[in-house]
């Protein structure tokens, strides 16, 4: 029975340390707009709808553009452009992540307690702002050789 748990134990520790050595994507998985909105459409939002839109605008602008040199698109990674999967490189990688969620934990709690008190317009407009930027990664390859 020792020699059961202990070789299961070793199976679930072994699962665990190489799924660390698995290349983590550059751009997050979380990054995604459901929808692409007109003027029309945001203007029949109440402010709280606008709000969540603009946040996960951030969000995803914030997730993707510091990155594109690599990736425009989640699912991506160092292994996908050459860039060695070493420990190092690993690392490098992680220390971004956690930088990046940090900024955007601090950035979001701002934006939740400040944008309540900007106008509707400037919501609408900043959000189609932040659309059309998003729309225009997608365009990106465009730009390259």
């Amino acid at each position: 029975m020792k020699k059961l748990i202990l070789f299961s134990f070793l199976i679930v520790a072994s699962l665990g340390y190489a799924q660390k050595d698995q290349p983590q994507s550059i751009i997050s998985e979380k990054v995604a707009i459901k929808k692409y909105h007109f003027t029309d459409e945001l203007n029949r939002m109440e402010k709280g709808e606008l709000l969540d839109l603009y946040i996960e605008r951030i969000e995803s602008l914030v997730q993707t553009l510091p990155y594109i040199a690599f990736a425009t698109k989640p699912g991506k990674t160092m292994s996908t452009y050459g860039v060695p999967n070493t420990k190092e490189n690993r690392k490098s990688l992680e220390n971004k992540v956690k930088a990046t969620d940090d900024f955007l934990k601090t950035t979001l709690e701002f934006q939740k307690k400040m944008l309540p008190y900007s106008d509707k317009s400037d919501l609408i407009a900043a959000i189609l702002f932040y659309e059309e930027i998003m729309k225009r990664l997608h365009e990106y390859s465009d730009f390259q050789d």
